[in-house]
């Protein structure tokens, strides 16, 4: 998607602390973060959201979580929340399927 911003990540058009490539997913620092280990993993491919992911996108999202522990795993995050946020009613506000990887503090419950 041309406007997409994390298109033009994948794509190198824009910056971003990019912590983690490989062939399906980027892994980058939040640039407004909200918890000391704030990190979005994307998938290369563009989907809106879950709701849109089809049945064969089930491993590009079962990818993304693994690299997700992984980076937790690298940091040394003892607890850590993912987060997938899914349509702006759930605060989602760029529209290519991403997850959060929120660390370096205490979560509390329930969150919003």
């Amino acid at each position: 998607m041309a406007e997409c911003i994390f298109c033009k990540i994948v794509a190198k058009e824009l910056p971003a602390r990019i912590i983690h490539e490989d062939k399906t997913s980027v892994a980058f620092h939040d640039v407004n973060p909200q918890a000391p280990v704030h990190v979005l993993v994307i998938p290369r491919k563009h989907f809106a959201s879950a709701a849109e992911a089809a049945e064969t996108d089930e491993p590009v999202i079962g990818h993304l979580h693994r690299i997700a522990a992984q980076l937790a795993q690298e940091r040394n995050l003892t607890g850590y929340r993912t987060v997938v946020n899914t349509g702006a009613e759930a605060g989602q506000s760029v529209f290519h399927l991403h997850l959060h990887l929120l660390g370096g503090r205490p979560m509390r419950w329930p969150p919003g």
